[in-house]
């Protein structure tokens, strides 16, 4: 038998130093809501799935951030364009890492948020 999931992602975890200042941040990169949660005794945020109690695609966490310059990369998509996401994200303390890179599924850049964590901002290729 073969295991093949529908995404081997089961949800990503990301650090930041204020978990305040990190949900503006995430929420304005990426145009999607967070929801602070208590989970086991610790503050965390939620990065909103499309139907709530569905799953959770990714949590901020109050920890150390890892260097930015190696380690796993989380990709989020983004709302509205690519070019859009990367201004959000720069005007909301984040800095853009590379130009814009175009696969099959779509287009992204690297960015790093305002603790260090690189990232991907991801905008999906429209179905013709």
């Amino acid at each position: 038998m073969t295991f093949t999931p529908a995404n081997f992602n089961v949800w990503a975890e990301i650090p930041v130093r204020d978990l305040s200042a990190g949900m503006a941040f995430y929420a304005a990169a990426t145009g999607g809501i967070l929801d602070r949660k208590e989970m086991g005794g610790e503050a965390t945020a939620f990065l909103r799935t499309a139907e709530p109690g569905q799953g959770v695609s990714a949590n901020l966490f109050v920890g150390e951030p890892g260097p930015a310059d190696r380690g796993p990369v989380v990709f989020l998509v983004v709302e509205g364009t690519l070019e859009d996401a990367a201004a959000r994200a720069e005007a909301a303390g984040g800095k853009i890492l590379s130009d814009t890179v175009t696969i099959p599924p779509g287009r992204f850049v690297y960015a790093a948020d305002p603790d260090g964590n690189r990232i991907g901002l991801f905008e999906p290729r429209m179905a013709s």
